[in-house]
C-alpha cells in the first residue's frame, strides 16, 4: 500500500511539474514621452507616437517567440513620469531595458541621419548596444547620465532611432514598413541574445 502511494505521488508530481509554466525573462521596451509630453515634433508628427508604434510592433512580433516576454512601460498615449517608469522597471528586474526615442536638431531640416545609442557605464549595457548595432547598423555609442540609464538597476540603453527633421529618416520612421522592419530587428536581436 505504501509503495502504491509513493508511486501515485511520483506520477502526480511528474505530471504537475511537466505542466508548470516556465517563467519567461522580461525585456522592457520604454516608449519615450507620451500624453502631453510630445517629444520631438515636425509639423504634425510626434516622437511619442512613432516610438509607441514601434514598441507595440516589437511586443506583437515578440509574442511568437518563447525566450523573453516584452513588457511595455506604456501601451497608449499616456504620460508616465521617469520616476514611475524606473520604479516599475526595477520591480520587474528585467534582463535589459531599451528606451526608444527619436532625435531632432534645431534647424527645420538636417543632413544628420541615422540612429545613435546612449549607454550606462556598465559592460552589460555596452554589450547590449553593440548587439543592437549589429542589427540596426553601426552608430555612435556614448555613455550618458540620463534618468532612465542612471536609475534603472538592469542593463539599459537609450536608442535614438533617427532624426525627425531629416526627410529620409522621417519617411522611414513614420512608414508602417519602416516601423515593422525596426521592430523585427529588435526581436531578432532578442532571439540571438
Amino acid at each position: 500500500m505504501k509503495a502504491l502511494k509513493l508511486l501515485a505521488l511520483s506520477i502526480f508530481s511528474t505530471a504537475f511539474l511537466s505542466f508548470t509554466p516556465v517563467k519567461k525573462k522580461y525585456i522592457v521596451i520604454d516608449a519615450g514621452h507620451g500624453g502631453n509630453d510630445l517629444g520631438a515634433t515636425h509639423n504634425n508628427i510626434f516622437e511619442k507616437q512613432i516610438v509607441l508604434d514601434i514598441a507595440e510592433q516589437i511586443h506583437e512580433i515578440n509574442e511568437a517567440q518563447e525566450k523573453y516576454e516584452v513588457f511595455l512601460t506604456r501601451d497608449s498615449d499616456e504620460y508616465k513620469t521617469l520616476t514611475d517608469r524606473t520604479k516599475k522597471i526595477n520591480e520587474l528586474s528585467p534582463v535589459m531595458v531599451i528606451s526608444l526615442h527619436v532625435n531632432k536638431t534645431p534647424e527645420s531640416e538636417t543632413s544628420k541621419q541615422g540612429h545613435e545609442i546612449f549607454v550606462q557605464s556598465s559592460e552589460e549595457s555596452k554589450k547590449i548596444a553593440t548587439h543592437i548595432t549589429n542589427k540596426l547598423g553601426k552608430c555612435n555609442i556614448t555613455e550618458r547620465n540620463l534618468h532612465i540609464l542612471r536609475e534603472t538597476q538592469a542593463p539599459a540603453v537609450v536608442v535614438e532611432l533617427g532624426y525627425l527633421n531629416n526627410t529620409k529618416d522621417r519617411d522611414y520612421l513614420t512608414s508602417k514598413k519602416g516601423q515593422k522592419e525596426i521592430a523585427q530587428k529588435f526581436v531578432d536581436f532578442f532571439n540571438e541574445y
